[in-house]
């Protein structure tokens, strides 16, 4: 199946992606193969990741391509292949999936939006950023281990106590 996508080359892009099991934990438990899948990746097909965040079941990432590169679909099969790969077998596979020799860790899609400018890009780092107290997982976005706003915080870019804490916030960056 061929999905409508946007096709920017050198262009910049939020994801979402999501397990199958939406009640799992296997992205932080699994953190490491992540990051190894990731980073294999990278070194055949490069990309920079400018915000990131991954939690339980889902992660959130803003990619910006190489020049003349639009072919995010192939990273994105390229990580979820090797991260299930990295993966003992025992997920529960569906009959579909089975005929395809498909793992059942991951959704077989993705969410992607096209970055269109400086105001959209600040939008969704911060909403990346914001993600793990959304979720009820931590009180203050510095909290949570498995975000690139730690290197935000490192570079000078935000203190430590951007976001304040969960109970000081009603917007909730656009989710609540």
């Amino acid at each position: 199946m061929h999905y409508r996508r946007a096709d920017v080359a050198g262009g910049t892009y939020f994801f979402t992606a999501n397990l199958a099991e939406r009640r799992s934990d296997t992205l932080v438990r699994h953190i490491g193969e992540l990051r190894a899948a990731i980073k294999t990746v990278k070194e055949k097909h490069p990309f920079s990741i400018l915000a990131m965040v991954v939690l339980p079941e889902h992660l959130h990432a803003i990619w910006r391509l190489s020049p003349g590169d639009a072919d995010y679909p192939l990273r994105w099969s390229l990580i979820k292949s090797g991260f299930s790969r990295r993966l003992a077998k025992g997920e529960r596979v569906s009959a579909s999936r089975q005929a395809k020799r498909e793992r059942g860790i991951w959704q077989r899609r993705y969410w992607e939006h096209q970055i269109r400018d400086d105001i959209d890009l600040a939008r969704h780092v911060d909403y990346i950023h914001y993600n793990p107290v959304k979720h009820g997982l931590v009180m203050r976005p510095v909290d949570w281990p498995h975000s690139t706003l730690h290197s935000y915080v490192e570079r000078g870019i935000v203190t430590a106590d951007w976001g304040g804490r969960m109970d000081d916030k009603l917007d909730g960056y656009g989710e609540l």
